[in-house]
């Protein structure tokens, strides 16, 4: 079993962005890519120590995933991310398609079950009548 670097008792994205960092420090395939949510997801350090490794995406979830599996088959091992609700709902076509029937690497990693801006359109909205 492989060994990992005990960071402490942090929150979990804290906790991911060191793993990435520390995964990447370890092999050179390793690949980050997000959309649009590089402090969002704690991939700060890793995109500072690996800018060559380092995709920022933009707000294209599915695009992200695709790119993430062509990577996949080239024999990169990419860690894909953005909020939980869209890597799990916009990319399903992709993550079926390109991930799961190819078989490829890709890892998908997740935070916050709804957008932050989600909850304040929410709170915030004014129906007009």
């Amino acid at each position: 079993m492989k060994k990992y670097t005990d960071q402490g008792k942090v929150d979990t994205r804290s906790g991911f962005g060191a793993g990435l960092l520390e995964a990447g420090k370890a092999d050179p395939r390793v690949v980050a890519l997000t959309a649009d949510l590089k402090g969002s997801l704690k991939m700060d350090a890793f995109a500072a120590e690996f800018p060559d490794r380092f995709i920022q995406c933009g707000i294209a979830e599915s695009n992200m995933v695709g790119a993430a599996a062509g990577l996949a088959i080239t024999g990169k091992i990419p860690f894909a991310g953005s909020f939980a609700e869209f890597v799990t709902g916009r990319v399903y076509d992709q993550l079926r398609q390109e991930v799961a029937y190819g078989h490829t690497n890709v890892k998908i990693a997740s935070s916050t079950p709804a957008s932050p801006s989600a909850k304040t359109a929410l709170r915030t909205r004014q129906w007009k009548t």
